[in-house]
């Protein structure tokens, strides 16, 4: 019996079933070349000794890898939503992906750096926070898409959401209820923040509540959503948003600790629909980005810019739309 620690090869299987490495190499590829009982006793040799092509080796041979890199943070919800369809996008076009995370000690350089020496064939970064300028850079080496992040420069190429539209879907959706004093909780520099900021001060404008406008700092995580929540525990708003649904389960948290009951005092509007916001003990009323279409353009960009196909525009924006759940209400007073 083969030892177990060692991984079965081309030539193994060519013993196995007392045929030429050749024959065995054309049989893995599905290729014409042998007679039917060959090709099934070479099949049964390489299940009995688990052995399975590396077409990843095959294609780095060729020249090609077939591989997208993906940049991703792991302070992000919303992120494992975006990975999660973009392994369902590259799937149905042929390609890979291989994933590279942003962690607290490790950043976006050496995430990306790591999927370079994989030679991956383009990248798509998730909402990356490095300067314009860097990525102009690392788009002169391979294609690059950058993906919930406006980025201003013909180089990148750039799926979004139009992110100030969703903020202002949102207060539209406080106001009919009956809100005035809406406050916003934004997420200070990270991609979309002040795209999101810039909605909920048009939207109130628009609405004549200009004197009821008032940006509380918040940020990605619950803590700085419970951070903001505690500032706003000294003159409570009838209604908030959020600038994503991570940051809004800490203002949920902080409301409930100090007996502020949601929607009845409060209303709570998060941004992105992720996992989270879906949960049943959360329920929460967000704006929804649309995961599905964002993917499918980003993988579909990548591939012509590696395929060198036509594209007509640099950046593509998809619309956002708002998810009504149960934290939002009438105002009681």
């Amino acid at each position: 019996m083969r030892s177990a620690e060692r991984r079965a090869t081309l030539a193994d299987v060519a013993a196995r079933a007392g045929v030429s490495k050749s024959l065995v190499s054309l049989v893995m590829r599905d290729e014409p070349g042998a007679g039917v009982a060959t090709r099934r006793r070479i099949l049964e040799a390489a299940d009995e000794l688990g052995y399975h092509p590396d077409s990843r080796a095959r294609l780095l041979r060729s020249g090609r890898s077939r591989l997208l890199g993906v940049v991703f943070g792991i302070q992000h919800d919303f992120h494992g939503d975006l990975v999660t369809d973009l392994y369902t996008a590259a799937r149905e076009t042929g390609y890979e992906v291989a994933l590279s995370a942003v962690t607290p000690g490790r950043d976006e350089r050496e995430a990306t750096a790591g999927l370079l020496q994989d030679r991956c064939e383009a990248l798509i970064l998730l909402g990356p926070q490095e300067p314009t300028a860097s990525l102009a850079r690392l788009a002169t080496r391979l294609p690059v898409v950058v993906l919930a992040r406006s980025v201003r420069d013909p180089a990148v190429d750039v799926v979004r959401t139009a992110d100030a539209e969703g903020l202002r879907q949102a207060v539209d959706h406080l106001v009919r209820l009956g809100h005035r004093a809406i406050v916003h909780i934004d997420g200070g520099r990270a991609p979309g923040a002040a795209e999101r900021r810039r909605g909920y001060r048009d939207a109130m404008r628009s609405h004549g509540l200009d004197g009821y406008a008032r940006i509380i700092p918040g940020g990605l995580t619950e803590e700085e959503g419970a951070a903001a929540a505690r500032v706003l525990l000294d003159d409570v708003p009838t209604a908030v948003t959020v600038f994503n649904d991570r940051c809004a389960t800490g203002v949920l948290d902080v409301l409930a600790r100090h007996g502020r009951a949601v929607p009845g005092d409060v209303s709570v509007v998060g941004y992105d629909d992720s996992r989270l916001a879906r949960l049943a003990h959360v329920d929460l009323t967000t704006v929804a980005q649309d995961a599905v279409t964002m993917t499918r353009l980003a993988v579909g960009r990548a591939i012509d810019r590696i395929e060198g196909a036509a594209v007509a525009r640099r950046e593509v924006v998809v619309p956002p739309r708002l998810v009504v759940r149960g934290t939002t209400a009438p105002p009681l007073h």
